[in-house]
């Protein structure tokens, strides 16, 4: 069955003498913090929130003791279908939900992929998710990335999670095999784009947005390295762009890891697992954060899938093999 619900709402909320003065979205902002403040101010600006019965804009000052009424609806994100599927979740409450995504479940609806998707299992999972922006996503792992994700079940879960993202408090540290030696970590600065030539393909392009990735070295084989990389922005790809950038991309990636490398005269068993590693080496192993609700700091762990752990003791053979 399709989800198109729409949920009333019925706030109100007097003005404390200390807050008149300021501009209304301000005010607005303050008393009905669950809400984004480019939704209340759209609010405002469609006469949904009233200052003792009156539209006013949202620059509009208002003085302490006025009475804020909001009356709309909140209309589901779009026509999507709830379907049963199975999903690993590591934690849940009222607020939140962890999962650990499995390789080749998409996030979120798009061409090519209208359904199937883990959107579509959360609307089965929690229906009332319809009602919050992309169903409570507010980060998204690529298809084939495994790991770690946090999702919103509330309207206030969903502003103060993004919040969160936005400071760049919410850390998310993730684990790659990437081809080449890393002699030392770093930290990369460089913005990502659209690429001019293919429009599927991200870039570190001049006029992109920030990006920063900051990486080190967890074990060094004889061609490649298993490094832990922590993200402090969240642009497309990001990890993978930033790593091929520098020159070591990541294992399996079919769009950033151009020309397929082996170590010279490895085993054979680590040659076929090179060239038929299904997908790119990257896994969100730890996701920390502030409880949306309790303001209490959690943290969880996701480990290494089985295919990646499989690599790595290839890796480790062929290394041990070529040792003196």
């Amino acid at each position: 069955m399709s989800q198109i619900n729409k949920q009333a709402l019925h706030l109100r909320a007097e003005v404390p003498y200390e807050l008149g003065g300021q501009r209304l979205d301000q005010i607005a902002a303050q008393l009905f913090d669950e809400h984004s403040r480019s939704r209340l101010s759209a609010w405002i600006k469609e006469g949904h929130l009233t200052v003792d019965g009156a539209v006013l804009r949202p620059r509009d000052v208002v003085h302490g003791g006025a009475v804020l009424v909001l009356e709309t609806e909140i209309e589901a994100q779009g026509e999507w279908q709830a379907q049963d599927i199975a999903l690993e979740i590591v934690y849940e409450d009222d607020h939140l939900l962890v999962l650990d995504k499995p390789a080749g479940l998409v996030v979120h609806p798009a061409a090519g992929h209208a359904d199937g998707t883990l959107l579509n299992a959360l609307l089965h999972h929690v229906p009332d998710v319809v009602n919050v922006p992309r169903a409570g996503i507010v980060h998204r792992l690529d298809k084939d990335t495994t790991g770690l994700m946090v999702v919103a079940k509330t309207l206030e879960a969903h502003t103060r999670l993004v919040a969160q993202l936005q400071a760049r408090t919410v850390s998310r540290i993730y684990e790659a095999i990437v081809i080449g030696v890393i002699t030392a970590g770093g930290k990369i600065d460089a913005p990502i784009g659209r690429s001019s030539q293919q429009r599927q393909r991200m870039a570190v392009i001049a006029g992109g947005k920030q990006a920063v990735t900051h990486y080190r070295v967890l074990e060094r084989f004889r061609s490649h390295t298993h490094t832990r990389v922590k993200l402090e922005t969240g642009r497309t790809h990001q990890i993978r762009v930033h790593m091929s950038h520098i020159g070591y991309p990541l294992v399996g990636d079919p769009v950033y890891a151009g020309r397929f490398r082996i170590p010279p005269a490895a085993n054979p068993s680590l040659v076929q697992q090179l060239k038929e590693f299904p997908r790119q080496a990257l896994h969100a192993r730890f996701l920390e954060l502030d409880h949306p609700a309790t303001g209490e700091r959690m943290k969880w762990e996701s480990p290494l899938p089985e295919d990646f752990t499989w690599l790595l003791s290839l890796l480790r053979q062929d290394r041990e093999a070529f040792v003196g």
